[in-house]
This record gives C-alpha cells, sequence and structure tokens, in this order.
C-alpha cells in the first residue's frame, strides 16, 4: 500500500503520543470503533515502538505508521515494530535512502516550495506539511496547488476539528494529522468512549 493509497483511507490521521504501554491497544480500538483506521504513533516517548508492537498484533484493522522518524535507525526500528508506514518532520537524503532500502512508505515533512521539489524529484507524491498553521495554513496549501498540482498532501500542526474541514476541502489535500482525537486528559482517564464519539466525528469530516 502506497502512502497516498493510506493517507485516503479516512479524512484524519491522529497524531498519538503515548506515555502509557497499557493505554495503546485500547486507544487503537477506541480509534477504529470510531471510523479512524491510519494512526501515528510518534516517537517522543519510550513506548512508542512497544505500542506500535501491541497495536499491530492486537488491531488488525488498524494501519499503524511512526511519526517523528528522523534517522535510517528510526526508520530501521519502525519497520521491525511492524509499522505500515513512516511520518518525518523533514525530509533528508539519508531517510530517503532508508526509506528505499526498507521499502518502509515514507510521508516526509515539508515547508516549502524547495521541500516538495526535493520530495517530488525523489519520486514521492505526497507529503506532510508540517507545521501547517505556522507554514501558512489553507493559503499555503492553495498556492501549492498551481505548481504541484501532481502532489497530494497531509498538513499537521495547529489543526483541529474546526479548521479540519477547510484544509480538507481543497483539491491537493488528502487527509490531516491532529492530535485532538486523542486529547491526554482523555487517555489516561482511560475514557475510551469518549475517544471513539471523537473518531467518530472526525471520521464524518469529508
Amino acid at each position: 500500500m502506497s502512502v497516498i493509497d493510506i493517507l485516503r483511507l479516512g479524512p484524519v490521521m491522529p497524531v498519538l503520543v503515548i506515555d502509557d504501554l497499557s493505554h495503546a491497544v485500547p486507544l487503537a480500538r477506541a480509534l477504529v470503533a470510531g471510523g479512524i483506521r491510519v494512526l501515528e504513533v510518534t516517537l517522543r516517548t519510550p513506548v512508542a515502538l512497544d505500542a506500535v508492537r501491541a497495536m499491530c498484533a492486537a488491531v488488525p484493522d488498524a494501519v499503524v505508521g511512526v511519526g517523528t522518524l528522523t534517522s535510517p535507525q528510526d526508520l530501521a526500528d519502525s519497520k521491525a515494530a511492524g509499522a505500515v508506514f513512516g511520518v518525518s518532520p523533514g525530509l533528508t537524503a539519508s531517510l530517503l535512502e532508508a526509506a528505499r532500502q526498507t521499502g518502509l512508505p515514507l510521508l516526509p515533512g515539508t515547508m516549502t516550495p524547495s521541500d516538495v521539489m526535493t520530495a517530488r524529484a525523489a519520486g514521492l507524491t505526497a507529503c506532510k506539511l508540517f507545521p501547517a498553521a505556522v507554514a501558512g495554513g489553507v493559503a499555503m496549501l492553495k498556492a501549492l496547488y498551481g505548481p504541484f498540482a501532481d502532489m497530494s498532501f497531509c498538513p499537521t500542526g495547529g489543526i483541529d476539528a474546526a479548521s479540519a474541514p477547510q484544509y480538507l476541502a481543497l483539491p491537493n489535500v488528502a487527509c490531516v494529522g491532529g492530535s485532538w482525537l486523542a486529547p491526554k486528559a482523555l487517555v489516561q482517564a482511560g475514557d475510551w468512549p469518549a475517544i471513539t464519539a471523537l473518531a467518530k466525528a472526525a471520521s464524518r469530516l469529508r
């Protein structure tokens, strides 16, 4: 499955920061129950890769990827943990080469036209716009559509349930990334029905 195929599975890709490994599986189940299958687990905590392993094993309907990839080793570790795609905050030649070698589909972060050109020259057709709100948001994506109509984007950073529809209405946006589907307070409280409700609302955004 290519990156663009993965992004088109739903309108929102939750960006998950998992501090407690015991939350991983119930969180994935809650999101999938709400119709959100594509999950990005960020490498921001010590248990992130173990969380990916647990989700992949226990929730087969989830399409689990790893975010915050900044080195080839991160990418290799993510693939070994069972991730089916990777997300990076930026784009480097070493990450591109590692993605080729491992075969793990990579969604690289871009912020400028030059970044997009680098990704396209490497044969990629989808990028993350990050940080989206700081990079110009909807206006930036509209501007990028002119010279890069063949590129699709997953804007992430500063997007919430209120602003997401503006992004999703754009022809070059495959989905949006956001953390609002798994608020820290709800995860820590184990309020999985509330997270499922947020996922159901997000799945109806497009």
